[in-house]
């Protein structure tokens, strides 16, 4: 393997990392930048736990290397909100308590985000075919569509 230098954007902020092209971005998220919300899950880009943004699109980052990724526009979990401010998405899945063991929300949520930016307001039938490919192994997944329609706007009322 050879190392070289390679210049990221993550969540608005340029990093220089030197690693092997072929690295995963994963592991650089995790191990080099010390950005958690993207988790390791199967390593085939099969489940959805680490899942990013990059130029707005849904991403698996364990099956993308980091050679593809310079120049590119790349957001985890962390660079939606902020604990005293989450973003519309991170909220939503705060108010329908859309977790149990909370392991597969950085995809729920990215994925979420990702879809919303291109259709504001989807249909039950578009959420599910969008989350489709992200794996909730707890059973969430009432909690999670609900948080996501009520992220575009299309559930407003107050949990009981």
């Amino acid at each position: 393997m050879t190392q070289a230098p390679i210049r990221l954007t993550v969540n608005g902020r340029i990093h220089d990392v030197t690693a092997d092209r072929q690295t995963p971005l994963l592991y650089v998220l995790r191990n080099d930048l010390g950005l958690n919300g993207p988790k390791y899950g199967c390593g085939l880009g099969e489940c959805g736990t680490c899942t990013v943004l990059i130029d707005g699109t849904a991403a698996r980052s364990c099956v993308i290397p980091i050679g593809g990724c310079a120049g590119r526009d790349i957001v985890t979990l962390e660079g939606l909100g902020t604990r005293d401010k989450p973003d519309a998405v991170q909220q939503a899945f705060i108010d329908e308590q859309a977790a149990q063991c909370g392991y597969c929300l950085n995809g729920m949520i990215m994925t979420t985000k990702a879809l919303l930016a291109i259709n504001p307001q989807p249909s039950e039938q578009e959420v599910l075919t969008a989350l489709r490919y992200n794996l909730c192994r707890c059973g969430t997944h009432v909690e999670i569509l609900r948080a996501v329609m009520r992220a575009s706007g299309q559930l407003a009322e107050a949990r009981d």
